[in-house]
């Protein structure tokens, strides 16, 4: 089956929490048809900062892959809080930025938008968000089934009260639109409060997750139907996580156009 849209949102590429090879995974399975879609929203967050020097190897295989998969179907990136100024590196990536967008999918209007601009809490305690960010990363280093980091998350009674605020807000600005799906990112917390529509009152409401702790999610988008997914790359050799056989020799192989400081060390 063919979506009409995948939604991936929360990347955050350049920090060392990204799940950039199961990323990269999917990515290729887009690519070569074996996961068909019309086109891919990015919803928020591509890169955790603006500093290139933080992308690995795996960072920049992403990218790559985006610039090709653009030639083939139509990518929508919505700026998020970690974005920063977003339209320099769209137009290298081939791709299109909105701070919102807007998308009829079986005669549904579903309205896409990271979620930040809802979240009060990361504006007026930009410290406290910083260190609860940190201790956050800590636990997933301890526990690389992020079992644990997830369990405090959620246990989170600062965080329970955001996410909720984000969703209320979220459903309240989707409804003037006369929208009747909004899919968030920015919480990490892969969401559905799908209940159906029983009149135009109701919204439905979804959150796509992340792609910095595992298993990461994405929402599968068809004839007016979301569907949250949950992905992991497949494993083999002892674990090992099969990689596509693409070798980038340096950054400016992959933006030529783009000036990049001589401080900014080289992929090998």
């Amino acid at each position: 089956m063919v979506s009409d849209v995948l939604v991936i949102s929360d990347l955050h590429l350049g920090s060392d929490n990204c799940q950039a090879k199961s990323l990269t995974q999917f990515l290729e399975e887009i690519r070569r048809g074996k996961r068909k879609t019309k086109s891919l929203i990015l919803n928020g967050d591509l890169f955790d900062s603006m500093d290139f020097r933080r992308l690995n190897k795996h960072h920049w295989r992403v990218l790559s892959l985006l610039r090709k998969l653009s030639d083939q179907i139509e990518i929508i990136w919505i700026n998020g809080n970690h974005d920063g100024p977003a339209e320099f590196i769209s137009h290298l990536l081939g791709v299109n930025v909105y701070d919102e967008y807007i998308l009829e999918s079986g005669q549904k209007r579903i309205l896409f938008l990271h979620g930040h601009r809802f979240d009060e809490f990361i504006d007026n305690h930009p410290f406290v968000t910083a260190f609860a960010d940190w201790i956050y990363r800590i636990l997933q280093k301890i526990d690389q089934s992020h079992s644990f980091a997830k369990y405090a998350k959620q246990r989170s009674k600062t965080f329970l009260r955001c996410a909720q605020k984000i969703e209320a807000d979220s459903k309240e600005y989707a409804r003037k639109l006369n929208c009747l799906a909004i899919c968030c990112g920015h919480t990490h917390h892969a969401q559905t409060s799908n209940q159906g529509i029983t009149n135009f009152d109701q919204i439905e409401y979804f959150n796509s997750g992340c792609w910095t702790e595992k298993p990461c999610h994405y929402l599968a988008i068809s004839e007016g139907k979301i569907e949250l997914c949950s992905y992991e790359g497949i494993e083999e050799n002892n674990g090992k996580l099969e990689l596509i056989n693409e070798t980038i020799s340096s950054k400016r192989e992959l933006f030529p156009e783009l000036e990049l400081s001589q401080t900014h060390k080289e992929i090998q």
